[in-house]
C-alpha cells in the first residue's frame, strides 16, 4: 500500500513539473506597429453664436388682385416669367366698363350743350341789364321794370354757374368710368418675376382676391427671427454669416437691413431682414440660417481630418499611454473652420491619429510619422 502511494506521488510530481515547464514556454502576443500622423485635442476659445433661422424672400413682393368685379379673359404670364413695370399681366371682361364710359361721355356732351345755352342766356341777360341801366339814367323805365331785368340777369348767371358745375360733375364721372375701365387690365407694379399664378381665364375675379404674385427683381433677403433674449446682440448694418443649405455648403455674408421694432407676442421673437449678395443660386423660398457672434466660450477642438464616420456615428482613434490606438465614439458640435468641436468623448490634451481613412488601426501601436 505504501508502495502504491509513493508511485502516485511520483506521477503527480512529474505532471506538475511538466505543467510548469509548459507555462514557461508560452510567448506574449505580438502587437503590430504602424506609422501615422498624430494630432492633439485642445481646449480653445470659440465664438458664442446665436443662430437665427428664416426664409429667403424678395425685398418687395406684390400680390396682384382685381379692383373691380369681372370675368378673366386673359392671363398673359406664368410662374417664372420675368416682367417689367407696367406690363399687362391679365385682362378682365371690360364690356360693362366700356358702356359706363360711353354713358359718361354722353353725359358730358349733354352738360356741355346745356352750359353753352346757359352761358348764352346769361350773356343776353347781362347785356339787357346794361341797356336798362342806360334807360334808367334817362328816367325812361320804371323801377319795377328795372327790378325785373336785374332779377332775370341774376337768375341767368346763377343758372350758368349751376350748369357749369353739372358739366364738371359729368367730366368727373367720365374720368371715374375711364379709371374703372383701366382696372380691367392688371399690370406689374415693378420689374420682377412672377412667382405664383392663382387664376386662369374664365375665373370670376373679385376685388381683393389674389390672382398673381410678383417678386421684385434684384438681390434677396433672409427674413429670420431672433429670440428676444438675443435682440441686444444685433443691430442695423451688422454683418452676419448666412448659410443656405440648398444653395451649397458655403456661407455668404449678409447685412442686417431692418429690425422690426416690436416682437411677436406669440413667439416672443423679433423679425430681422438681412440683405444677401446677388447670386444665381439663391431663390425665394429657400431655408437659411444666420449666425451672430455673442462673446466667446471654451470648447475642445480637434482637426476634422481625425474624425472617422462609422455609419452615422463619429469616432476617432485615441492613443493610450503605450501608444496603442483605441477606437472611441464622439458627440460632435459645430465646425470651426478646419477644426470641429467635441461635446463629449475625449478631453483636452489627448493624442489622436490624423487621417485614419478606412484603415482599421484599433489595437495597433502607432509610431509618430513626421
Amino acid at each position: 500500500m505504501k508502495a502504491v502511494l509513493s508511485g502516485g506521488l511520483l506521477l503527480v510530481s512529474a505532471a506538475m513539473a511538466v505543467g510548469c515547464h509548459g507555462g514557461e514556454s508560452t510567448s506574449p502576443a505580438v502587437v503590430q506597429t504602424m506609422q501615422a500622423r498624430v494630432v492633439e485635442s485642445r481646449q480653445q476659445e470659440v465664438p458664442l453664436n446665436v443662430r437665427s433661422t428664416g426664409t429667403v424672400r424678395a425685398r418687395e413682393t406684390a400680390v396682384v388682385s382685381a379692383q373691380v368685379m369681372g370675368r378673366i379673359q386673359q392671363v398673359l404670364v406664368r410662374e417664372g416669367d420675368s416682367v417689367r413695370a407696367g406690363q399687362t399681366l391679365a385682362v378682365l371682361d371690360d364690356s360693362t366698363m366700356r358702356a359706363s364710359v360711353e354713358q359718361a361721355q354722353a353725359g358730358v356732351k349733354a352738360a356741355q350743350n346745356a352750359q353753352i345755352a346757359a352761358q348764352t342766356n346769361a350773356a343776353l341777360a347781362t347785356s339787357t341789364l346794361g341797356r336798362y341801366k342806360q334807360l334808367e339814367s334817362q328816367k325812361s323805365v320804371s323801377p319795377q321794370e328795372m327790378d325785373e331785368v336785374s332779377r332775370r340777369a341774376e337768375a341767368a348767371a346763377a343758372n350758368f354757374d349751376a350748369v357749369r358745375a353739372q358739366t364738371d360733375a359729368a367730366r368727373a364721372q367720365e374720368s371715374g368710368a375711364r379709371t374703372m375701365l383701366g382696372y380691367t387690365r392688371l399690370v406689374a407694379p415693378f420689374s420682377g418675376v412672377v412667382t405664383s399664378r392663382m387664376a386662369d381665364p374664365g375665373t370670376m375675379a373679385a376685388p381683393g382676391v389674389p390672382l398673381l404674385q410678383v417678386d421684385q427683381a434684384g438681390a434677396l433677403q433672409l427674413q429670420a427671427t431672433v429670440d428676444e433674449s438675443a435682440i441686444g446682440v444685433v443691430h442695423k448694418g451688422m454683418k452676419v454669416q448666412v448659410a443656405i443649405n440648398s444653395a451649397g455648403s458655403t456661407s455668404v455674408a449678409g447685412t442686417i437691413q431692418e429690425i422690426m421694432p416690436a416682437a411677436d407676442p406669440a413667439s416672443h421673437s423679433f423679425l430681422l431682414k438681412i440683405d444677401l449678395p446677388r447670386s444665381s443660386q439663391l431663390r425665394a423660398g429657400m431655408y437659411g440660417t444666420a449666425e451672430f457672434a455673442n462673446g466667446v466660450r471654451q470648447a475642445i477642438l480637434i482637426p476634422r481630418t481625425a474624425v472617422v464616420m462609422r455609419g452615422s456615428l463619429a469616432c476617432v482613434y485615441v492613443l493610450d499611454g503605450k501608444g496603442i490606438a483605441q477606437l472611441r465614439y464622439l458627440t460632435l458640435g459645430a465646425p470651426q473652420g478646419d477644426l470641429i468641436e467635441v461635446l463629449s468623448g475625449i478631453s483636452s490634451g489627448e493624442k489622436l491619429v490624423d487621417v485614419p481613412a478606412d484603415r482599421d488601426i484599433a489595437g495597433k501601436r502607432i509610431e509618430v510619422q513626421p
